[in-house]
């Protein structure tokens, strides 16, 4: 927006005084921008299309909202139907090109879809920040890693890292209102390479995350009985070492002992038996096949028609699991037992805070757990209104998020607790599980051995795919946003093909996982695919905004939308704790990877190998534009340095919302 000294200010024209503009024509009255409401915005490029640059705003003439202006000091002729409209302006005020005679090349630009009510937006960035992990992960970290004592580093990686990132998120996409790809070039465009980055990483994600959903499916239909199928040992995949001790007394369970449920996730739903491991996977099993393309099917018509849709979707699959979380909060307080899986969840131990691993595990978690990186707080805030509040947001959904981990804990725990009673062992035996089993193995046992477990099976596994499925509209909507904003031309009208294209692709992408060793593909794609290659994204992301936009622009934007500038406390997160918190993250994973181990089976050392090299395939298009960006831009090297870390194009406020400064 252009600044001067004057501190007047004048609103834009409403549609009732425009007794001067002909209909289809945008023009300018009174020195001020104006649009007819009933046709797009005509934008006036010069001839070689140049942007002007943030920097050169002033010369150019170019508001800082992007709608392409020039410092007109005598009156320019419109025409439109035959008759002549004027577009006189006072001298050295910003006015729009209504003339003809320069035969200004023309580009339109369509109103962009935004939420149709607050609360769609919020519940979907909950829906988003809220999903399996929260349920499994956040317990299992929080009693490794000193119970009550771990909430002293999570809350302050949290305060000084998890959230300003996700604020710093939300605030991009909202005032720059484009998606991962597109709005580097408005921000520093050498890093564009991080838009595909992301998209590629979501595609990853799509391709495993979604392979858990299925498993939850395949419970759930499962429910469908008056016995759960894995309360007994007298099922066909059943070996002799399956032990019902909750049915009789005088059963012993030993260290050779497996449960039922155990025997039915591993032999029945994974089918793992009948694979050697990732060289040997095995053939693909069509119930998983089946249910995995009934999630799709149902994403698909969820997100086809963009946020409007979801939006109403998530009013459900966000709003369900907190009751189903609630209903089995109160359930397991009153199991016998349950005392003891809480005060172990809780029992702080002091110690572990001077362990490093704990710090970067708390760093891991709140970072996973808020999900800046992924494109999907972009994405989402883009569709919002420019003025919306996203700092209230940024701090209610955060707080949402952080709670419902703890909260989760509390539901996790209180039946582990319950279990370590029934076993007669301690609740660290119990515990031992990590990731998904922890749900598909243990919590599952627990249910199928309460009283109407039936009913507690069917909302439990119910609330598991509501989790993970606003979760997947949300990553899978980062990346169609993203394409569209891009190339707007080519799918703009055509989203429900790209959407579809994404979506069987997606699918094909996930038939690994849908083998007899599909279970091990998951857990290298968890563990390697995704996670080093996201905090990448997001500390390259950081320090773009901060250091290559500048601090300054970014919170003069900032000003702009919400009408306050960020205080020290957010610009020093920005500037430098948060990116030195994402090194500290990245380093420490890669100084000591992640030793895999899925069942009985330890993963080869080739597999780190392929994970890092899984990994690497998406962050490599980072450096890959870096060069090709550097390559095509003309001038001396330090000119294509200057241009390509200079944004290329200003920002499109709608205008509803636009007030000018005089000059």
């Amino acid at each position: 927006m252009e600044k001067s000294s004057s501190n007047e200010t004048q609103t834009l024209t409403s549609k009732k005084e425009l007794l001067h503009c002909m209909e289809g024509e945008d023009c300018k009255e009174n020195g001020l921008l104006v649009k007819n409401p009933k046709s797009a915005l005509k934008l006036v490029e010069d001839g070689n299309k140049v942007h002007p640059s943030q920097g050169d705003k002033g010369e150019a003439g170019q508001i800082s909202n992007g709608y392409s202006v020039v410092q007109s000091p005598v009156p320019g002729n419109g025409i439109g139907d035959g008759e002549d409209v004027q577009c006189t302006a006072p001298a050295a005020t910003t006015t729009t090109t209504c003339g003809v005679e320069a035969q200004p090349q023309l580009l339109e630009l369509e109103e962009r879809e935004t939420w149709s009510k607050k609360m769609d937006f919020l519940l979907s960035v909950i829906g988003y920040a809220v999903d399996l992990g929260n349920v499994w992960r956040f317990p299992y970290i929080c009693y490794q890693n000193g119970g009550g004592a771990f909430l002293i580093p999570y809350t302050i990686m949290a305060i000084f890292g998890g959230i300003p990132l996700f604020y710093m998120e939300l605030a991009l996409g909202q005032y720059h209102r484009n998606g991962c790809i597109s709005i580097w070039r408005k921000i520093c465009p050498i890093f564009k390479g991080i838009g595909f980055t992301i998209c590629i990483i979501a595609f990853y994600i799509a391709s495993y995350y979604n392979t858990i959903m299925a498993w939850a499916l395949y419970y759930l239909i499962s429910s469908f009985t008056a016995e759960l199928p894995w309360t007994s040992c007298k099922n066909a995949w059943n070996t002799g070492n399956c032990t019902n001790y909750f049915t009789n007394a005088t059963i012993t369970w030993t260290p050779h002992s497996i449960s039922p449920a155990e025997e039915f996730y591993t032999r029945q739903v994974l089918q793992v038996q009948r694979s050697k491991g990732l060289d040997d996977l095995g053939g693909i099993s069509w119930q998983l096949t089946l249910c995995l393309l009934l999630i799709f099917t149902i994403v698909y018509f969820s997100i086809w028609k963009g946020v409007k849709t979801s939006g109403k979707v998530v009013w459900v699959t966000a709003t369900f699991p907190y009751i189903i979380l609630f209903i089995l909060l109160i359930r397991g307080a009153t199991l016998p037992g349950a005392w003891r899986g809480v005060v172990f969840y809780l029992q702080p131990d002091w110690q572990k805070l001077l362990a490093t691993e704990v710090w970067v595990d708390a760093a891991a978690q709140i970072f996973f757990s808020l999900g800046p990186g992924f494109g999907v707080l972009l994405a989402f805030a883009s569709y919002n209104k420019f003025h919306n509040n996203c700092y209230q947001d940024a701090l209610v959904t955060s707080t949402v998020n952080c709670m419902t981990s703890f909260v989760s804990g509390f539901v996790i725990f209180t039946v582990l607790g319950y279990m370590a009673e029934m076993r007669n062992e301690e609740v660290s035996e119990v515990a031992k599980d990590t990731g998904p089993s922890l749900l598909f193995i243990t919590y599952a046992e627990a249910i199928a051995n309460m009283p109407a477990s039936t009913f507690f099976g069917i909302i439990f596994f119910l609330m598991l795919l509501t989790l993970g499925l606003d979760s997947t509209f949300a990553g899978l909507e980062g990346v169609v946003t993203a394409v569209l904003d891009e190339f707007p031309h080519v799918w703009g009208k055509r989203r429900e093909w790209f959407v579809l294209g994404l979506i069987i692709a997606c699918f094909l992408g996930s038939l690994t996982t849908l083998t007899f060793g599909g279970a091990y593909v998951v857990k290298l794609f968890e563990e390697y695919a995704t996670g080093p290659a996201v905090l990448t994204v997001v500390f390259l992301e950081s320090i773009a905004v901060a250091w290559f936009y500048g601090i300054n622009q970014f919170c003069s934007d900032m000003k702009e939308m919400l009408g306050f500038t960020p205080g020290w406390y957010w610009r020093l997160c920005w500037v430098a704790i948060s990116p030195i918190f994402l090194l500290f993250i990245i380093c420490s994973f890669m100084s000591s990877p992640p030793d895999l181990r899925l069942f009985d089976y330890n993963y080869p050392y080739w597999t780190t190998i392929v994970g890092y090299c899984i990994g690497t395939s998406s962050v490599i298009c980072i450096p890959i534009y870096m060069a090709y960006r550097l390559i095509i831009t003309p001038g001396t090297f330090k000119e294509r340095i200057l241009k390509s870390i200079t944004p290329e194009t200003a920002t499109e406020i709608p205008f509803g919302d636009i007030r000018m400064n005089a000059v």
